[in-house]
């Protein structure tokens, strides 16, 4: 089926395929604008929290951030599983720093705070996001902030970027996660695409993969839009269907109503 949607529609490859290299990821005006208010921060030397519901393009946003990084002054660390223990979490910390992985928590958390203080005498900032951290096991979240203190407080050696659905953002309101939440200067929230944003970023994917030939109707493109919520991931999933249903029926031009029995179909 690739084979024949590439060749009915004469593309280069899949417009709407999820891997795409960071040179050619496409960001609406306000996405950019959060990548520059990330950078910003971690140029600062501070911390950000960043939520945003699910597909709207936060992992994005930090492919774009780290695309802009000096890998020469920052040494950034990504870590994804957010439902390790404490322990299981400084140690899959230690493993991402190349560091020896001790037996105890309090180890590995000496192992890591030493680790960024030397980076720190050789002018390297580490940045550690983690993501999905609405997922965070309850003493986990509330170790963070011992992980920030530096110098009595006094030294930003460290830049924590906290990644989540908005649930994250009532999780850190609690009272007992103050320490940490006043700690993170930049709260920063994903929006879905507005239509307007939807029907740029259909034709860049599309220009991307070798056409410029109006494949999608414009009717089509709002109803894609309404029917995602804005959401990237659904975006890329409903006209990837569209694509291969037209090129079953024949046909370049995708329709209102073709979308409709997509949707209708799954």
């Amino acid at each position: 089926m690739k084979d024949d949607i590439l060749e009915h529609f004469e593309l280069d490859h899949l417009p709407f395929d999820k891997q795409i290299a960071a040179d050619d990821l496409w960001l609406p005006p306000s996405k950019a604008d959060l990548v520059e208010r990330m950078c910003g921060a971690i140029d600062a030397r501070q911390n950000v929290v960043l939520t945003g519901e699910p597909g709207v393009g936060k992992t994005c946003v930090l492919r774009a951030v780290r695309h802009r990084l000096s890998e020469a002054d920052v040494r950034l660390t990504y870590c994804h599983n957010a439902t390790l223990s404490r322990r299981d979490f400084y140690r899959q910390l230690c493993i991402a720093l190349d560091l020896s992985a001790s037996a105890t928590a309090a180890a590995l958390f000496h192992a890591v705070s030493t680790h960024v203080t030397e980076l720190g005498r050789d002018r390297i900032h580490p940045v550690i996001i983690l993501d999905e951290a609405h997922l965070l096991r309850q003493e986990t979240l509330e170790h963070l902030h011992i992980l920030l203190n530096y110098g009595w407080d006094s030294e930003p050696l460290l830049s924590l970027i906290l990644v989540g659905l908005p649930e994250l953002e009532d999780r850190l309101n609690l009272r007992r996660h103050r320490a940490l939440y006043t700690r993170l200067r930049h709260r920063l929230r994903i929006d879905p695409l507005t239509p307007h944003d939807c029907a740029d970023y259909i034709a860049r994917r599309l220009l991307d993969a070798g056409t410029d030939a109006e494949i999608f109707t414009g009717d089509a493109t709002v109803m894609i839009c309404e029917a995602s919520y804005g959401s990237l991931r659904e975006i890329d999933r409903i006209c990837q269907l569209a694509l291969i249903e037209a090129a079953k029926q024949g046909r370049r031009l995708i329709e209102r109503q073709m979308v409709s029995s997509v949707l209708q179909g799954g």
